[in-house]
């Protein structure tokens, strides 16, 4: 697990400045503290920091450079199947010298060209640059667990882990009109784009090959719909689930330092918990984040699982000026706005684990591959929102905060809408009353993935919301764990996102994924001889937060609601319409249903307080 970065000017006599690639790659310091390296080649240059997790001797330095120089690679993640290529390597020739999963990937490049790809089961962004043939080569992973961010700038190709080391090397910070709109009607900004102009990311599953000459190839090497339709039947579900949980669960325990488990008390990690045990994994740490408040905790379940497994149990709760503080520190870790509205609490919990261990499993995935979200049983029956909707008028719902989001998305009428703004927490037509914003977002990505979900899965909202989310906010949320997590120096590994379970699932029955109250019916059948009925019955919470309590009622984030109300954010073009002193004031007169609305206006305030003026 490490930080990336590189220059690669093209056309150029020019030579990399040291000075510039040093600071990209010191930006990126919190992503790897244990090692630093450079390689520069005239007009190329590439730097790594370093997270020691395999062979943490000096012989995993990198940029790694092949046995005859002609490749040089930078690398961020783990192939946790990477022995499995040994006796392979050594039959065509290659001297195994390390224990690294790092010249392990090097030398199966060299063997075998971007077609080994399809053979690693692991999470990795990585850029080699060929000598030869003059050409930087960067990849990313099937789901994008990685980040990998890029920026054509002055001539030059630049890439990092994150995109501050774009900034620190020169590349301007502005803000992209497509990227606000997206963040303000869809809380994120999906596919290549970001939230500023001319900063894109390498999409997950994808290869960019840039020349020197300034010529540009991108490939897609893993396509989840193709791979969903070409999936073998599979015979007996709950088996097959529980045998290949197992299996990713081992191999993403191999590593030369200690590893724990993110608990939250619910079915994903108690899940993960209770397979470690199966499989006789001793001394393992368990880390949870508690609330006071009944509704959004799970702590008693973590610590109950976690006691009876005998495994150590470690929690915390995190609030007012430790809030506060872990709330500006995520949002520079996180270089956009943030939106799950938990990053200061995952930020607080790895700076928790970081004296104990260097890698953490983390239940995330699941939700998307089976149905775990409560948005996804509207979906069922669609042609019930519009009764809904009529109900809705009543005004019935009013003070149950759930039921008054589901009336408002009754509103919308267009199946490929009901999927495209699933995820999100206002509406359209809650964003023209509240905001004055009529034009939405031109969504390109978003209608191509939908457009797949729907070929894949025709007349199955469900599904189609399923495939769509594994596209789209799953990719956010693999963004907002690696980035809190690195931001303590810790990697988190995602045991459900293994390739065989993704293609799998897709292709079952949906019966498999929504049966019962609360969907993952596969995840409870596979788990129920493992896990006590209080885990497997509990009510889903997540790792929610109750923001509106925090922003009235906390001393620590008093003066910054007043500030907010008195942005400057407010008196540019696209929010002049907002009229924040009336939300902010019905928020503090104990009206929760402002909290959707002002939550992402105040965490783009947070964004443009710590982050913005720094570049």
């Amino acid at each position: 697990m490490c930080g990336i970065n590189g220059i690669l000017h093209l056309q150029s006599k020019r030579t990399v400045d040291e000075r510039v690639l040093i600071k990209m790659r010191d930006a990126l310091e919190h992503r790897g503290p244990d090692d630093k390296g450079l390689f520069i080649d005239k007009n190329i240059g590439l730097g790594h920091r370093r997270l020691s997790i395999l062979d943490v001797s000096t012989a995993g330095h990198q940029p790694f450079l092949s046995d005859d120089e002609r490749f040089i690679m930078v690398y961020n993640g783990e192939i946790y199947n990477f022995k499995d290529f040994y006796p392979e390597l050594k039959s065509n020739g290659f001297d195994i010298k390390t224990t690294s999963d790092t010249e392990v990937l090097l030398k199966l490049f060299q063997l075998h060209g971007l077609k080994m790809l399809h053979r690693l089961n692991g999470m990795f962004a990585f850029a080699i640059w060929d000598k030869l043939e003059k050409k930087l080569i960067v990849v990313r992973d099937r789901m994008g667990v990685k980040p990998l961010y890029y920026s054509f700038y002055n001539e030059s190709f630049y890439f990092a882990s994150e995109q501050k080391a774009l900034f620190t090397a020169g590349v301007p910070l502005k803000l992209a009109d497509e990227g606000l709109e997206e963040y303000v009607f869809n809380r994120f900004v999906a596919g290549e784009n970001t939230l500023y102009q001319n900063v894109k990311k390498v999409l997950p599953g994808h290869i960019m090959t840039i020349h020197e000459s300034g010529k540009v190839n991108t490939e897609k090497w893993w396509d989840l719909k193709s791979e969903i339709q070409n999936q073998p039947k599979i015979e007996n579900p709950a088996e097959w689930f529980r045998e290949t949980f197992d299996d990713s669960i081992k191999l993403r325990m191999v590593s030369d330092v200690p590893v724990g488990v993110l608990l939250s008390g619910g079915l994903d990690s108690s899940s993960i918990l209770a397979s470690l045990y199966r499989q006789n994994y001793k001394d393992i740490e368990t880390f949870n984040i508690g609330f006071k408040e009944e509704e959004h905790n799970e702590s008693h379940l973590a610590k109950m699982i976690a006691e009876k497994l005998d495994y150590r149990f470690h929690t915390m709760q995190l609030e007012n000026t430790s809030l506060f503080d872990n709330l500006l520190k995520s949002t520079y870790f996180q270089d956009e706005p943030i939106m799950h509205l938990n990053e200061p609490h995952l930020l607080a919990i790895s700076q928790l684990a970081k004296p104990t261990v260097k890698v953490l499993l983390s239940g995330e995935g699941a939700d998307e591959l089976m149905g775990g979200y409560v948005r996804y049983k509207p979906l069922q029956f669609p042609s019930l929102l519009s009764s809904i909707a009529a109900i809705g008028s009543l005004d019935v719902f009013s003070k149950k905060p759930r039921y008054e989001k589901l009336v408002r998305y009754a509103q919308i009428k267009k199946n490929a809408d009901l999927v495209l703004f699933n995820g999100s927490n206002i509406f359209p037509n809650d964003i023209e009353e509240t905001f004055g914003i009529h034009t939405l977002p031109k969504n390109e990505y978003r209608n191509q993935i939908y457009e797949e979900a729907k070929s894949l899965y025709p007349n199955n909202l469900q599904r189609q919301a399923l495939y769509f989310d594994q596209h789209t906010y799953l990719c956010s949320l693999l963004d907002r764990n690696d980035r809190c997590t690195m931001g303590a120096s810790i990697e988190c590994r995602e045991p459900f996102l293994d390739q065989r379970l993704i293609t799998g699932l897709g292709s079952l029955e949906d019966k498999w994924l929504f049966t019962g109250k609360k969907g993952k019916f596969i995840l409870k059948a596979a788990m129920q001889d493992r896990l006590p009925k209080a885990i497997l019955k509990f009510k889903k919470v997540g790792l929610s937060a109750p923001w509106g309590d925090y922003i009235t009622k906390s001393p620590a984030f008093k003066d910054e609601l007043e500030a907010f109300a008195k942005s400057d954010l407010f008196q540019t073009p696209y929010f002049e319409h907002i009229k924040i002193k009336k939300l902010v004031e019905n928020l503090q007169k104990g009206d929760v249903r402002m909290i959707p609305y002002i939550m992402p206006l105040f965490m783009m305030h947070i964004w443009m307080k710590v982050y913005a003026n720094r570049f």
